[in-house]
Formats: structure tokens, sequence, C-alpha cells
């Protein structure tokens, strides 16, 4: 059995839960509590987990061999004592009373389970939950990972539902191409201050330890740096949080006594005491402040304003380490936004090199309509990191948008979308050692989802033209100051569907076939007139 058929099996449960009265948008919260106990389980009989084991009472098999009401209420029990560490218990000594017994001291299992309790209210909805996932083939899950399927069922859950997780989660394929790209190296402090299910930082886990034999070419201290202190990320929803915390453990990442993702706001308290970072990916969440826990309170940030991402990105390039790179999802307006919104990209060119944009295609995120990029930049100059001032020269920018199909379940986005940048972001391979592309080895010119023989006709008759009809361009500091207004909404391609106004003919000419078009189509109505007019009079 395939992880995927694996993930199909958990998804099929969530119609256990709806009998159960539990809404579409929590199938996945109420489904981990459970889950993730049998997980703990299945790696604890495998000899792969043992820190963050479950105390007694509170394990697998303290469930599965119950029923009835009394497996409902232990359940419940079960999952206060994880939430509080402490459970009620009979007194030994006079059995008329109870007593609280401490239980759990993990200070990541109390925070996976920090007030976790169930909305199931029939048994034997339970004792079906149970069953199934007692059912499930958890030896082909090993050898995949428990990780891997956890993560298929967030990313399942993202894809089928309509808000929540699903509303802006980060596809696979775009993750992944944005980590290979960055090239993260072991012994780095990787940070994702909006941080979700952690997707961003598990995917940088995972391809350090795919470049070092899983960990297993490092040193001890260098390996412990991995598990406990490389990774940190922030999360302002609990649930989510909770899910993020699973999700890491899963993938034998720890973090510290918070676990990887911390709780709370980053555009609070809790990202003002951030330590710098070599590395930051994100895609902080679209919206403006609103007041509330997700409200803007810094007062650090150079430039006050209530947009959401204008604030997060001030915090990623101010975050950054000298030398330090990044790679931050944003909408569309974000990229030309007046007044503040100039400012603060002219900071981020002037205290980084804004090294490439990579303007992603509609229809990829679970948002509809949303237009979104990727921002790549690095703290300092080309030559000296330690630069604090005009340290961009030049900004390349990847169309990835115009002429693309419209990307949806008919459609998916996938790697081989993403191949043709990555070619071309890097084409010295230079990140693989210093973690920054060799940008001295770019050339403009990519022609990729293009047609073939209208390119082969364009390079002979003008290599001018074809290189306006490339998807990878460059341009100056200068140019985007003086002719585009400090704005980076660049694109230069023409559509394939719009219309060339220079070929429309005169404003005369145009008249004329309207007034030809109404007179024909006036002609058209008097002779349908007529024929309703005879039929009438032949009734």
């Amino acid at each position: 059995m395939s992880n995927n058929d694996i993930v199909q099996k958990l998804w099929n449960l969530c119609d256990v839960l709806r009998d159960d009265g539990i809404n579409y948008s929590d199938y996945v919260t109420e489904l981990v509590l459970l889950l993730f106990i049998k997980m703990v389980h299945e790696n604890t009989e495998a000899g792969l987990l043992n820190k963050h084991t479950l105390p007694t009472g509170c394990r697998w098999s303290d469930l599965s061999d119950k029923d009835g009401i009394n497996l409902l209420n232990d359940y419940k029990n079960i999952l206060m004592a994880l939430s509080t560490g402490k459970r009620r218990e009979i007194d030994p000594e006079n059995p008329e009373n109870t007593i609280e017994k401490i239980v759990v001291t993990d200070p990541l299992i109390l925070a996976i389970y920090a007030d976790a309790q169930t909305r199931l209210r029939e048994p034997r909805h339970l004792k079906q939950l149970i069953k199934s996932l007692d059912s499930i083939d958890w030896f082909s899950a090993q050898k995949d990972g428990l990780g891997d399927l956890y993560e298929g069922l967030l990313e399942k859950n993202a894809n089928e539902t309509k808000s929540g997780a699903g509303q802006y989660f980060t596809p696979r394929a775009l993750i992944d191409s944005m980590v290979r790209v960055i090239n993260p190296l072991h012994g780095e402090v990787i940070q994702d201050p909006a941080a979700g299910t952690a997707g961003f930082l598990i995917a940088a886990d995972r391809y350090i330890k795919d470049q070092s034999d899983d960990l297993y070419d490092l040193k001890d201290n260098a390996k412990a740096f991995q598990k406990h202190n490389a990774f940190v990320g922030v999360e302002l929803v609990p649930s989510t949080r909770r899910l993020a915390l699973m999700n890491c453990l899963l993938h034998g990442m720890e973090g510290d006594d918070e676990g990887v993702v911390h709780l709370g706001n980053s555009l609070g308290q809790v990202g003002m005491n951030l330590p710098k970072a070599d590395i930051i990916l994100a895609n902080p969440p679209f919206g403006t402040s609103k007041g509330g826990d997700a409200s803007i309170t810094r007062d650090d940030l150079t430039y006050p304003t209530n947009n959401k991402q204008l604030a997060f990105l001030q915090h990623i390039y101010r975050n950054l380490k000298p030398g330090g790179r990044a790679a931050v999802v944003l909408p569309d307006n974000v990229l030309f936004e007046a007044g503040v919104g100039t400012d603060i990209r002219r900071d981020l060119m002037n205290k980084c090199n804004l090294h490439t944009i990579l303007r992603l295609p509609t229809g990829i995120f679970y948002a509809a309509g949303v237009k979104t990029n990727v921002l790549f930049f690095t703290k300092g100059s080309v030559t000296n990191r330690q630069q604090e001032e005009n340290c961009t020269t030049n900004t390349w920018v990847y169309d990835l948008r115009t002429n693309m199909p419209k990307f949806g379940k008919r459609t998916p986005f996938g790697e081989q979308h993403l191949k043709p940048f990555e070619a071309v972001y890097d084409p010295s391979g230079h990140s693989r050692e210093g973690g920054n592309p060799d940008l001295a080895s770019r050339a403009e010119g990519d022609w990729s989802f293009t047609d073939l023989e209208d390119k082969a006709k364009q390079a002979m008759h003008s290599p001018e033209l074809l290189l306006e009809k490339s998807r990878w361009k460059c341009f100056s500091r200068e140019y985007i100051r003086d002719t585009k207004g400090d704005s980076l909404d660049i694109s230069w391609l023409k559509d394939a569907n719009s219309i060339d106004t220079a070929d429309l003919g005169t404003p005369e000419e145009l008249a004329g076939e309207a007034m030809t078009e109404l007179k024909g189509a006036l002609a058209d109505l008097e002779a349908l007139v007529k024929s309703l007019a005879g039929g009438g009079r032949d009734e």
C-alpha cells in the first residue's frame, strides 16, 4: 500500500467524523489528535522514537481494546492528561478521594496537546476510527516515513477544503523549488515567521538530510544543532501550530523547549525577539491588520503599515544576518502599492540585493484569482555582505505567468513547470557551495513553454524580437527607479489572448465596421419580424 493510498484511507475517515456532526474544516484537527497517538505507537514499536513517548495510560494500547462509553470517557481523559500534564486518580490510601498525579513532563508533548479536546459524541464512531487506523499497513508507511504520510494528509486537507489551511496553502512543488535554489546548508539558522504547518522548514530539513546522508556525515554536535537549533518557526493559530509541531516531530525535528514552531505573532513581540537568521523562507498571510491577536503591534519597523505582507517583508529583510538570504511569496499588490509600499521596496533594494523575482501563474493557490510572486534577496551586496546601502544593482525577472495554462485540479502545477526557472537561476551551480547564486553566470533568454516553430522564425528574422519573447530578463536598478517608479510589477510578454491596439485600425475604420455590422443586424431583425408576422396570419 503506497503512502497516497494510506492518505486517501485516512481522508475517508472524515465521513465518520461528519456522521458525528464535526464540521468539514475541523476534520484534520480532530483526526490528528488520535492519529498522533497511533503514530507515536508505531514509531516506538519500530525503535525510531526514544524521546517524546507518551506516558503509561495515554498510549494506543490503552484505547485499542476498549469499547462503549468507557472508551470515549477514557479517550477524553487521555487528552486531558496530555493537555494539562495531570491526571486524576483514586487515592490508594483513601479510595473515597481522588488525587492529581503528574503524568506528562515533556514540554513538547504538552505543547502539541495544549487545550486538546475531542468533539466526538458517539463511542461507536471513535471505535470505528480506532479499528480503521489499526487496519492500515503501517509497515509500508514506515518505509516512506510517517512524517511524509502525515504531511500528505495535511496537503490533502488543503486540496479539498475551501477555507482555513487550503486558502493559501503553498504548493509542495513551489516549496521544494524555493528550497533547492536557496540551497540551505547544515549549520545555518533557518526561519519561517509565518510557519503554518511547517512545510518550508520540513522541506529545508529534508534537503539538508539528503545532502548529508541523513546527517550521518555530520559530527555529533552538528547533528544536535540540526535537531534542536537549526529551525525556528512562528505560528499565530494554536490549532495550526499543533499540526506543525506534530509534523516536525514525526520528521525528527525537535527544536528547543517550545518545539520547532513557537506560538505567537511575528508582527508583535515574538517577532521582535527572534534571533537573526541565515535563511528565511515564508509565505506570509494575505490581508490587512484588523486588530486582535493578528494585529501589527511592533514599534521597531521603519515604515508603519496595516498591510500584513508589507510588515512581514520588513521583518524578513531586517531579520537576516549579513549575507543571509530569503525567498518570500508575496501577492502582486506588494510589488506595486504606492506610498509606504514604495518606501519599503526602496528600503529593501537599498539594504539587500533583490536579485530575482519569479512571477507565478494564477490558479496554483487555492484562493481564486490571487496573483503571487517569489522575491529572492540577500542581505548586503554581491561584493560585500556588510554593505547597507545601494545593494541592488540588477533584478532578474522570470515570467512564469504570461501564456501559461490555468492551473487547478485538472491541470496540476508541478515540478516540471519550475525546472526551467531553476536552470537559469544559477546556471553555474555556484550556490551548491556558497549558498548564493552566481549572478555573473546568468544570461537573458529562456523560451520554455513557447512554440518552438515560432521561436525559430523569430531567431531568423530578429534576435532582438526573440529576446523580447524570453521569460527571463534583467532590469537595472536605474530602470526600476526611473522608469517604474520603484514598482516591481515588471512584465513585458504579450498575452496571446490580448488584442494589440496597433492592429485595430483607425477610429474611422472601426466606426465604419461597427456601422456595417449594426445595419446587418437591423436587417436581420426586420426579416425576423416579418417572418413572425406572416406566421401569425397563417394561423
